[in-house]
């Protein structure tokens, strides 16, 4: 019965995101403001967490002003941690790796749409990428980087990657550091397995990072986020 459940479960998720990978896909040249686009987004997240049974618990909401630019910065243990902040932050551009791009429909809506792919593979490529990230946030917008580049393989937290750091030195704009407990449960890596449970984000208080230009201070900003966010995660 419960492989039956995560059968439907999936099928429904995975129809709704090519639904909406259509409609972000069309909407790309017809509505330049990006209020389509990403609508889809969150659309789909709420139909995927509420079709999972997962509830998402916000605390810290208060700390982003509306209308205000952040990069937010988060630990990364499961799939339903981008159905979770896009649920949370509907307007947040994601910074993805290009593998994800080449998914037929949704992964062409990322390529062509308001995110920023990453091709980890060609460093000059990466450093381009930061640059886009950094003018996407210079026009009004804020964007989100999972610290760790990829999945947590055991729910435990891994080395955090520059990435989010340099960006945050080439903008200047603040750094909201969110930590995400219980999506390891809801979803572990290579798993299509689904538990019903609860998502806790614990968002932050903004860190300043305007003045920041030297890799040492990268490094020190880097240990100072991620150190707020294991003094608050949960391992699973």
């Amino acid at each position: 019965m419960t492989a039956i459940v995560t059968t439907v479960r999936l099928i429904v998720i995975t129809l709704t995101g090519l639904l909406m990978g259509f409609v972000a896909l069309v909407s790309i040249p017809l509505d330049r403001s990006g209020k389509t686009y990403f609508w889809t987004g969150y659309f789909w997240s709420k139909v995927s967490l509420y079709i999972s049974r997962v509830q998402v618990v916000v605390k810290g909401r208060e700390f982003v002003a509306p209308g205000s630019s952040y990069i937010f910065v988060t630990n990364h243990a499961s799939m339903a941690d981008i159905a979770a902040m896009l649920l949370t932050f509907p307007r947040t551009r994601i910074m993805f790796k290009k593998e994800l791009s080449y998914v037929p429909i949704w992964g062409w809506a990322l390529r062509w749409g308001f995110h920023i792919m990453v091709d980890r593979a060609r460093p000059g490529e990466a450093m381009k990428s930061i640059e886009r990230a950094a003018a996407a946030i210079r026009t009004g917008g804020s964007v989100l980087l999972f610290a760790e580049g990829t999945r947590s393989p055991d729910g435990k937290l891994q080395p955090f990657k520059r990435g989010a750091f340099a960006l945050a030195a080439k903008s200047g704009v603040p750094i909201i550091p969110v930590t995400i407990n219980g999506s390891y449960r809801v979803m572990p890596k290579h798993t299509f397995a689904i538990q019903p449970s609860t998502i806790e984000l614990i968002v932050n208080p903004p860190i300043p990072t305007a003045g920041i230009s030297t890799r040492e201070e990268e490094i020190g900003l880097m240990n100072s986020v991620r150190n707020i966010i294991v003094s608050q995660y949960r391992e699973q």
